[in-house]
Formats: C-alpha cells, structure tokens, sequence
C-alpha cells in the first residue's frame, strides 16, 4: 500500500501536469478542439453527478435536463449586464430585482448550483418514497415541468427567445477547475462511511433499513449533491455556448449524459472521466457523416441524424457485449498502479 503523504505528491503532480496540458492547449490547438476539450469537462461534471444518484445510489432518475436549466439561467441572469438585459428582453421587460443583479462569474456558477441542489431537495421530499421506474417517470415530469415554467415565465427568462449573448467566461481553466472540484469531492463523499451507506441501499434498501441506515435522508443528501453539480454543468454549458432557451432543456440531453454514464460504467467514478472523454469526442468525429462525402468520383451525399444512428448502434453494442460499461466497475488509484507493476516484476 502506497503512503498517504505519497498519495498527495502523486495527485499533486497530476494536477499540476492537467494545468500544463490546457495551458498548452490554450495556445497551440485551434478553437473547433479547444471547445471539445470545454466539452469533456462540463460532461464530465455531468455524468460524475448523475453517476451519484444512478450508479451509487441506485436511483433512476431522469431530471438532469432540468437541474442543468435552473443551474444555466440563475448564472446567465446573474452575468448579464443589465444594459444588455434592458435590451434582450422585448416580448416583456425583465423585472426587479433580476433587472439589476450582477455577480462575478464564480459567483453565478455558485449560486446555479445553490438553487438547483435546493430545488432538488424539495423534489427529494415527495419524490424519493418512489422507486424504479415511477422515480424516472416523476423526475422526467420534473424536468418537463421546470422547461414549461422557464418558457412561461417571460419577464424572468425571456421566455422562448431565450437568453442570447452570455458572456463567454467558461473557458477551459473555468470548466477544468470545477471538473477537478467536482470529481474530489464526490471521490471524498464516497470513499467516506456516508459512500457505504449509498451503497449499501444501492445493493438491498430493506437490508440498508435493517442496519440502522436513515435510507431516505442518505438519498435525499445524494439527490441534492447530483443537482448541485448539474446546476453547476448547467451554468458553465450556457456561458460556453453563450445562448439558451428552454428547448435546450429537454429529455435528449438527460438521456446524453445518461450514455456516457452507462458507456463509461454504472458505479465507477473513472468510468464517468472515460465515458465523458470517448462520447465527447465519438459524437464530434461522427459529424463526417452527415457531410458529403467524395471519393474520387463517387459521391456519397450526407445523412442528417445519422451521426446519431450510427452512435446508438454503437451504444447497443456496449450494452449487449459489454453491460458493465467501458471501464466496468474498476477505479483507478494508485494502490492498484502499484499492485500492476508489482506484478508484472513477478511474472
């Protein structure tokens, strides 16, 4: 077992060795992959909160997409500068104290995630004394709902026009910062006593229930953390795209954080880092397919949708040959590295 002093070093120098690589990237890579590697990280950050709630604790829920909405218009609201605001809304003019609000954008990201979490636990409430399938049925309508709303509500979200113009922070030394964060304090919540107890109801509730477990105040705590992160997602996605509107919200984009989850491995943290990464990037360079394509004299003329035809495919294959995911449930750590090297030198 390696020292926990070493353990520190090592996670130290790994961090410092992701701060050179984007510095690097900053400077010599073009936009169309800089914005890929933004996208792995907000992914990433998605797929480690929705693996909290899934994959650890064993409940299906589907309300991601609308955690993301609340997390991305408290923090554009709160970037916006009023003068912009004044103008953007024309259907309805914005109302007080929206009109007027600013906050750094650390700040904007904070408080997305703040109200998200807080709107996640009071769903928690009712919600969680449901299971299976009727918990992904009442998160969905959750969802559903919070886009309804988020159209409704004009002199607050400018309604289906949307927000336009976000002002672009979430860079890569932003996304970066909160994917780390992200990924310590969910590796620190689950490697804790608290991270066996979601196990454990993840395993058998009624055995968890049986040990003295507080099953409901475990998951509504998870639950909340999981829509805390994807307030977080939410809000750093608006300000890399710097537009947004409720049809954004909608369930396709649970059910693509949902893939990268399962592809990367239920109940496996690295398996979310993985997935986030090899998704990411599978949806990008799919894109060629939609295109025309010319090889010689043939021409072969681009599908639209089949990008993601082509990827389902992919994902059913996964599921069928390998349900555990990509990584499966392994977790790298340093202990296992050593375990690996300490045998192979006795092979």
């Amino acid at each position: 077992m390696m020292q926990k002093k070493t353990k520190i070093i090592l996670n130290l120098l790994l961090t410092l060795l992701l701060a050179f690589f984007l510095w690097w990237a900053q400077g010599n890579l073009d936009g169309y992959k800089i914005q890929i590697l933004n996208l792995i990280a907000v992914n990433a950050i998605l797929a480690l909160s929705l693996n909290l709630i899934y994959g650890f604790t064993g409940m299906f829920s589907l309300g991601h997409a609308g955690f993301m909405a609340i997390g991305a218009y408290v923090s554009a609201i709160l970037i916006l500068p009023a003068a912009q605001k004044e103008m953007m809304y024309i259907l309805e003019p914005i109302i007080w104290p929206f009109s007027v609000i600013h906050a750094p954008f650390f700040i904007s990201v904070l408080a997305g995630g703040l109200v998200a979490a807080l709107l996640g636990l009071l769903i928690a409430l009712p919600v969680l004394r449901l299971g299976g399938d009727y918990l992904g049925i009442a998160t969905l309508g959750f969802a559903e709902i919070i886009r309804v709303v988020f159209t409704n509500i004009t002199p607050v979200t400018n309604g289906a026009l949307g927000l336009k113009g976000i002002p672009s922070y979430a860079d890569l030394g932003w996304n970066y910062f909160w994917c780390v964060l992200t990924f310590y304090v969910i590796v620190k919540l689950l490697s804790s006593n608290f991270g066996n107890c979601l196990r454990a109801i993840r395993d058998d509730e009624v055995a968890a229930k049986a040990m003295g477990i507080n099953t409901f105040k475990c998951k509504a705590i998870s639950f909340a953390v999981g829509a805390f992160f994807a307030g977080v997602g939410g809000a750093l996605m608006g300000s890399l795209i710097t537009t947004i509107d409720p049809k954004m919200f909608n369930f396709q984009l649970t059910f693509n954080i949902l893939m990268i989850v399962v592809a990367g491995g239920l109940g496996s943290i690295t398996g979310s880092m993985v997935g986030a990464v090899v998704i990411t990037v599978l949806l990008e360079w799919l894109r060629f397919v939609e295109d025309t394509i010319q090889i010689g004299s043939f021409v072969l003329e681009g599908i639209p949708g089949m990008r993601m035809v082509i990827f389902s495919v992919v994902l059913l294959f996964i599921i069928l040959y390998r349900r555990e995911g990509i990584i499966g449930g392994y977790e790298f750590s340093w202990d296992s590295v050593t375990r690996f090297f300490s045998k192979k030198e006795d092979e």
